[in-house]
C-alpha cells in the first residue's frame, strides 16, 4: 500500500513537471518572437528615422517586410489614419 502512494506521487510529479515545461517551451518561442519583432522594429526605425509621411511609409514597409521575412504577424501601421 505504501508503495502505491508512492508510485501515484510520483506519476503526479511527472504529469506536472512535464505540463510546465511544455509551458516553459511555449513562453521561450514567444519571447524570442517579440524579440525579433522588437528587432525588426529598432532596424525599421534606424534606416528611417524621420517623421514625414514618406519615411512612415518606408518604416512601415520596411517593417512588414522584416516580418514577413521571419514568418511573425503583422503591426498596425504606425501612421494614423491608414
Amino acid at each position: 500500500m505504501r508503495y502505491r502512494t508512492v508510485f501515484l506521487v510520483a506519476a503526479g510529479l511527472a504529469l506536472v513537471s512535464g505540463g510546465a515545461q511544455a509551458a516553459t517551451a511555449q513562453a521561450t518561442s514567444a519571447m524570442q518572437h517579440w524579440k525579433t519583432m522588437d528587432t525588426c522594429a529598432k532596424q525599421a526605425q534606424a534606416a528611417f528615422p524621420d517623421y514625414t509621411p514618406d519615411s512612415n511609409a518606408k518604416r512601415d514597409a520596411r517593417l512588414k517586410d522584416c516580418l514577413n521575412a521571419n514568418n511573425l504577424p503583422p503591426r498596425e501601421p504606425s501612421t494614423p489614419g491608414q
